[in-house]
Order: structure tokens, then C-alpha cells, then sequence
């Protein structure tokens, strides 16, 4: 083992993984990260229009992400979640005002497709085990070129999930993407896909532990950071021009790039990186919820994908979003808030409101883009790529940005 210092540059969750896996491992480590604060997509912080403190994005883990639970209970984040015992998602459709609840057995023999109070309304047994299909997917084609796309089960179940998973629509999605996201969850019963929730918010659960561990182990964090340009020779970085100066690199040196891939191409010569992106945005709601109301709520027919109850806030997630990037914001903020009225049973005016679109939030995880991302290693002796852009076999997903994370640190080890 060599006893260089691996300069990792980004504090995302991909950055904090790989940070977590080597200062654990004995290495010495710096952390460079160009904004205040940690977490990239996944922080928490104090938004005054509503007065409360929100994540950036609702993202939702679930129990067969073992990276992430993994890196969670070497933080020590893993009991700010709530668990269920058994896996259950709720759904609603605005439409035909219907309620249901999908609740997979939890051992991998899916009798449960068998029960119909246990499966979506209006859809058999053999429906699920069309789905099956998936899992042979080729490396070119999207979700319906392998199941049909003009089913109940399809529009009501398969669309929402995944079109939250890959963020784009299905009908354009790489089947191979929605094969691992399946692999890993459903196809492995309910026990790995019990829906976990951070009703604290993300950064306490995922980011503040990751910064408490990496600065009790002797690492370094250094924000305000920003990262110019990387100098190059004989095959390797030489040095890191930041905002403040530069950082000569010892021989023995490591560097992990945990930027956005958009960032990353400016910075590593002729680096292949995914070149489309889809948007997400998230509309939060200062208004306790109903206590019947579900945590996490699947919507068909509206505008909302995603609903999530927290203590004092409701807030919601819509994927895909592109066509709401020019979308006037108190007019798409009042026509979610009616939907929320219908979906919780609430009558009341519209309270406090914030809405955060991020118009990049993820590649587009077409067949095209996927096969545009890197590997964690690069042609450059000393420096190692990480985040959930890179070829993780998932999508961008938070399991893929801290499986990125790990990848790199490990590679960083054994150079």
C-alpha cells in the first residue's frame, strides 16, 4: 500500500463514499468541494419560503440497496430510517379516485402476484411474470421493447417505478438498467424492497454522519474549493489548480474526481461522458399531513409521481421533467396542491410553497447514454472517476453514487 494522500474532489455522495472507504482503510484523505456544504442532491437545508428545513430532492431507498445501507451503518446513519417489517407501496389514481396497496410477499417465490388484494387492481398472475422479460434486455433496448407498454400493470406500476428509477420515460429507458433495478429489489422479494425513509431529511441520515466518520478518521474537508483545472504529464495529473492555489501531486498520489459528468469532461482530456440530461423537480408544502396519510405514495393520472408525508411538510417529486422547466411556478405549485387535496382527503387553502427544479438531476439513461459512461478507471495512472454517471450497471440512482464511490476507492488503494 502506498502512503500518498488521495485528493478526492467532491463532496457528493459519491465522493463521501469513496472519502468513508479509504480514511477507514488508514489512507490519508482530502476532500475538495466547490460549494459550502455537502451532499450535492441529496443535502438538506433550511428553505425560508417555507420556513422548514427540506432535502433538495426526495429520493427513496430501499433495503436491497446494500452499498448503501452498508455505508449507512459504517457512518452510523442506518437508524435515522425508518424500516418497515414488510414491503408495501401505496398508490392512488387520480383519475378513478382509486386506492391501492402492492405488497410482495417477503421471500423470493412471488406468491404474492397470486393474491389479488396483494397486486394492482385489474391485473393477473401472469401479467408480473411477463416481466421476467426484463431481465434478458440486450444492451440496446429500452423497457417496451421487452414488455408491453399498453397494460394495467404496465401504466399502473411499471411507468411510475420506472420512470422514478431511470428518470426518463420507459418507452426510451435502457431495459438493461430496469433489469438491475428489478434484479435488486423486487426479484428478490420483499425483503429487498421495503421502502426506507429519511424522515429526518437526507443530509442527517447520509451526509452529516459521512462528514462526523471522515473527520474522526484524520481526513480533511475543504469547502469553498473550487477546482480550475488538472495538470498533466507522463500519463498521470500532476497537479490540481484550484480557485486559491495549486496542490503539486506526489508521486504516490491519488486523485478520485467526483464531479458532475459535465464538469468532468471540461477537466480530463477526451473523457466519454453521458451527454443528455433529464430534470426532476420537487414541490414542498408547509403542511402537517393527515396522520392516515401514507409516507410514500405512488400517483397515477396527475401531474404528482411521488408523494411524501413527512411531519410538517408534504412534498412532491415529479421526474422527467423538462417539459415543467419554463412552467410558471405558483400556477404548477396550486394544480399540485389541488391534486394533494384529492389524494389526502385536505381542504385548505394553499400554505407556504417551494418548488426546486434541477434541470440536470440525472443522464438520461437511454441505451445511447449508458453506453457513453466510463469506467472508474482511466487512462491516467493516478486518477479514478466516481459518481452516478460513471458505469455502475445502475442508474443514477444514490446505491449507484456510493457503489461509484467505493469502486474508486478501491482501485485508489491498490495503485
Amino acid at each position: 500500500m502506498t502512503a500518498g494522500t488521495v485528493h478526492i474532489v467532491g463532496a457528493g455522495l459519491a465522493g463521501l463514499s469513496a472519502a468513508v472507504a479509504l480514511v477507514e482503510s488508514g489512507r490519508k484523505v482530502v476532500v475538495h468541494e466547490l460549494a459550502r456544504h455537502a451532499g450535492g442532491r441529496c443535502r438538506s437545508y433550511f428553505e425560508p419560503a417555507l420556513g422548514l428545513t427540506i432535502d433538495n430532492g426526495n429520493h427513496l431507498l430501499l433495503s436491497g440497496n446494500g452499498h448503501a445501507l452498508a455505508f449507512l451503518d459504517r457512518i452510523g446513519g442506518r437508524h435515522l430510517l425508518d424500516e418497515p417489517k414488510h414491503a408495501a407501496f401505496n398508490f392512488f389514481d387520480l383519475r378513478s379516485g382509486e386506492h391501492w396497496t402492492l405488497r410482495p410477499n417477503d421471500g423470493r417465490l412471488p406468491w404474492w402476484i397470486f393474491a389479488k388484494d396483494r397486486r394492482v387492481p385489474n391485473t393477473g398472475a401472469l401479467d408480473y411474470v411477463g416481466l421476467a422479460k426484463l431481465l434478458s434486455a440486450g444492451p440496446r433496448e429500452t423497457v417496451t421493447d421487452r414488455i408491453k407498454s399498453d397494460t394495467v400493470l404496465y401504466s399502473h406500476l411499471m411507468h411510475p417505478v420506472l420512470l422514478a428509477a431511470l428518470n426518463c420515460d420507459p418507452k426510451e429507458g435502457s431495459a438493461q438498467l430496469a433489469a438491475a433495478v428489478i434484479r435488486e429489489t423486487l426479484a428478490r422479494g420483499g425483503k429487498a424492497c421495503r421502502p426506507l425513509f429519511a424522515a429526518d431529511g437526507l443530509g442527517p441520515a447520509l451526509v452529516d454522519p459521512a462528514l462526523a466518520f471522515i473527520a474522526k478518521q484524520g481526513g480533511s474537508l475543504h469547502f469553498d474549493h473550487a477546482l480550475k483545472a488538472i495538470e498533466w504529464s507522463d500519463g498521470r495529473a500532476e497537479a490540481l489548480q484550484f480557485s486559491n492555489g495549486t496542490i503539486e501531486l506526489g508521486a504516490a498520489d491519488q486523485v478520485i474526481l467526483a464531479v458532475p459528468a459535465w464538469v468532468a469532461r471540461t477537466l480530463v482530456p477526451d473523457l466519454k461522458v453521458p451527454t443528455e440530461y433529464r430534470a426532476i423537480f420537487n414541490a414542498h408544502f408547509a403542511f402537517a399531513p393527515p396522520k392516515s396519510l401514507s409516507k410514500i405514495t405512488g400517483v397515477i393520472n396527475a401531474t404528482t409521481e411521488w408523494l411524501f408525508a413527512f411531519e410538517n411538510r408534504l412534498s412532491v417529486t415529479v421526474s422527467a421533467a423538462d417539459r415543467f422547466n419554463e412552467a410558471d411556478r405558483e400556477p404548477l405549485a396550486r394544480e399540485i396542491w389541488a391534486e394533494i387535496g384529492k389524494i389526502a382527503g385536505i381542504e385548505a387553502n394553499l400554505p407556504r410553497w417551494q418548488i426546486v427544479k434541477e434541470r440536470r438531476a440525472t443522464f438520461a439513461a437511454t441505451p445511447d447514454q449508458n453506453a457513453l459512461r466510463p469506467p472508474a478507471e482511466t487512462r491516467w495512472k493516478n486518477l479514478r472517476l466516481a459518481g452516478d454517471w460513471t458505469a455502475t450497471g445502475l442508474p443514477a440512482t444514490i446505491e449507484g453514487a456510493i457503489r461509484s464511490g467505493e469502486i474508486a476507492a478501491k482501485l485508489a488503494m491498490v495503485a
